[in-house]
């Protein structure tokens, strides 16, 4: 048969034949080559793989982690091998983990156990000091723990939506989470261990938030969390830092059985680079995370099933009975309000940011101040946006991350938080669009206290490292619903002292079922939840540090002018900005000042673009009766408040407690 020279294609040859097919058109048949065995496509070379497990295996490329140049210096790890680093490390993770009932912790392996397929040896130690014969031994000891270490936050993704129900990606790329019943801190559950060290530092009794328990009844409830931990297949641990100045870091271990708690704590604390990781050695805080299990109730001291138990002899944290992951946020917090002023830093309840020039500023204020509107400012870079050290060295952010208020967020009104809910950032209790996961911020069906946790560095302006120089000046900011204290206000360092342990705002009616007028609500240094020490023992380390180095106090009224809520108006957003960029520039030093009656506070005449008659409140209330019994109401809520803080003494004598109480309300 005759045949016309065929197009080649790799191993086939196309020719044509005399036979027509449809149409008129000529057949074609292919010819296989006796050369070519096997049928591919020749733009790439074949896949050697012969099984799906095997090819899977091929897209995972081992991670080159940097190591830590060898000089002597480098800590425990530095001049080891691989191996035996690995080895250490597991150790001490084990020891985190040790029953107070055996001499050693578990078994760990390190690794995923899903994960390990046949043959594939895991990095493991193994502890031989148990013995069979001994009464006691349980099938605990005959079990590995698996160790799940510093996961990326695409690996922890994994994770929690492949074995944690109500787990789910966004439209925006951030993982949506449920935190369980509890949607909230549970402060009526937290305890602290009253022991020799703590009896006369800590805080105790009327108006403290320090709830005392024993050592025994801790070491009751960590047995059961770390029996709990022990008990699972596997477990989270992180091993992070908390605060940005270098000398004063601490280590923090948290040890959790949910990837969506081992995500949060990535995003919340500083996270350590390969080469601080292989010298972290032992941690200087650990928690214990095991909110799914609950306490036992007939433990002494239980109130609930709840219970989060700090012992800062031991440096150790329980979490039983609760998945709210802002506990160990704040939890840790209330640690630094008790390490740092140990070391003569002082450690603080606000946002800070600093100018381009290197100006700081400090901002304090309760829930509805404005203060992250305030201090989220895009001509100053951002330092933190919630709590902060003031060492020697300046001031320095506590924490690698924010953890926003998500409740009716707006790309409009925060633009900076909207886009930093993205791949990485935990999304809590949010509800979303079912197709096409769009999260619907207004929507409060699990909780009204929805949250968003992110690392700081998704803030554009971010100053990373997050320190800055001394502060230039403290900002009180105070959302007066009464309508009686000035727009801004020119603090002494007495009064700087008096308002801060005060931490003064109000709730508007309307806000809660009841309230009819404005409610006064006093938080001693605009943080009392967390504080550990007595607030005059902050209040001066503030006015000690603000002496030194020269910052001056502001008190900011962020609430209503010419009349209490209900009469009269809320000063303008834009009004309160020219004030702080007023602070910021220094301009605000250089005016003329009148002084208030009752507060004594001393009032600017003049803030270019801010109407001179709102400085002062007396110029406002066309009713100066009712302008002068208000102020009065005002100021015996402010004595009444103060008066729990009126019998602690600092030093030998109450020349301190006598200072600070002249600059409150004299009347």
């Amino acid at each position: 048969m005759a045949q016309n020279k065929g197009a080649e294609n790799g191993g086939f040859r196309f020719t044509r034949t005399g036979s027509m097919g449809r149409q008129g058109l000529p057949k074609i048949q292919t010819h296989h080559e006796a050369t070519s065995e096997v049928c591919h496509d020749d733009s790439g070379t074949p896949m050697k793989a012969k099984t799906i497990d095997e090819l899977h295996s091929l897209q995972k490329k081992k991670s080159s982690q940097p190591t830590t140049p060898i000089n002597g210096t480098q800590g425990a790890f530095a001049a080891i091998s691989e191996e035996d680093r690995q080895k250490q490390q597991l150790q001490s993770i084990s020891a985190s983990l040790a029953s107070l009932t055996r001499e050693t912790g578990p078994k760990v392996v390190k690794g995923d156990p899903a994960s390990k397929s046949e043959g594939q040896k895991a990095t493991h130690v193994e502890h031989h000091l148990y013995d069979a014969s001994l009464f006691g031994v349980s099938d605990s000891a005959l079990k590995f723990t698996h160790i799940l270490y510093n996961l990326s936050p695409a690996e922890l993704y994994e994770q929690a939506i492949k074995y944690e129900k109500g787990s789910f990606i966004t439209a925006t790329g951030a993982l949506a989470t449920l935190s369980g019943a509890k949607t909230g801190r549970s402060p009526r559950d937290k305890r602290v261990v009253k022991d020799e060290e703590t009896e006369n530092e800590l805080w105790w009794g009327k108006g403290s938030p320090n709830i005392e328990m024993d050592e025994h009844t801790f070491l009751v409830n960590r047995e059961r969390a770390v029996d709990y931990l022990n008990s699972l297949d596997k477990v989270y641990v992180n091993d992070q830092f908390l605060n940005w100045d270098p000398e004063h870091r601490i280590k923090v271990r948290i040890v959790s059985a949910r990837a969506y708690h081992s995500l949060f704590m990535h995003n919340m604390c500083i996270r350590p680079t390969p080469e601080e990781l292989l010298e972290f050695g032992t941690p200087d805080f650990t928690i214990y995370n095991a909110g799914q299990f609950p306490c036992n109730r007939y433990t002494h001291y239980m109130t609930s099933s709840t219970s989060v138990d700090l012992n800062l002899s031991r440096r150790e944290m329980i979490i039983l009975g609760t998945q709210y992951a802002g506990e160990m946020k704040k939890g840790l917090f209330s640690v630094m309000h008790y390490l740092m002023p140990k070391r003569q830093i002082l450690s603080l309840h606000s946002g800070c940011n600093m100018g381009k020039d290197g100006d700081v500023a400090l901002f304090f204020g309760l829930s509805g101040t404005g203060k992250t509107t305030l201090s989220t400012d895009h001509n100053r870079y951002l330092i933190g946006d919630d709590e902060h050290c003031w060492s020697n060295n300046g001031v320095s952010n506590i924490e690698g991350g924010c953890y926003a208020k998500c409740i009716d967020l707006s790309k409009d009104k925060e633009p900076d938080i909207w886009n930093a809910i993205k791949f990485g950032t935990v999304v809590e209790n949010v509800v979303f669009d079912e197709y096409t996961r769009e999260v619907d911020y207004s929507e409060k069906s699990v909780t009204e206290n929805t949250r968003a946790a992110y690392p700081i560095e998704y803030i554009p302006n971010a100053k990373i490292p997050c320190v800055g120089p001394h502060p230039k000046n403290v900002i009180l900011l105070a959302c007066d619903a009464f309508g009686v204290l000035p727009p801004v206000s020119k603090l002494s360092l007495a009064q700087t002292m008096y308002h801060f342990i005060s931490g003064y705002t109000a709730l508007v009616a309307g806000t809660e079922d009841g309230i009819k007028e404005p409610q006064a609500t006093f938080s001693a240094c605009f943080g009392a939840a967390f504080i550990m020490m007595h607030p005059t023992r902050y209040a001066a380390m503030l006015s000690e540090k603000m002496q030194k180095h020269g910052a001056t106090g502001w008190l900011v009224n962020t609430g209503w002018s010419a009349g209490r809520y209900g009469t009269g108006n809320r000063i303008k957003l834009a009004y309160t900005r020219k004030i702080i960029d007023a602070i910021h520039s220094g301009t605000l030093l250089n005016t003329s000042y009148t002084k208030t009656e009752v507060f004594g506070l001393e009032i600017p005449t003049e803030i270019e673009g801010v109407p001179s008659e709102i400085l002062d409140p007396t110029n406002t209330w066309s009713d100066k009766k009712a302008y002068k019994d208000t102020l009065l109401q005002l100021g015996g809520l402010f004595k009444k408040n103060f008066e729990v803080f009126l019998n602690h003494k600092i030093g030998k004598d109450n020349k301190l407690t006598e200072e600070i109480l002249a600059a409150g309300p004299n009347f």
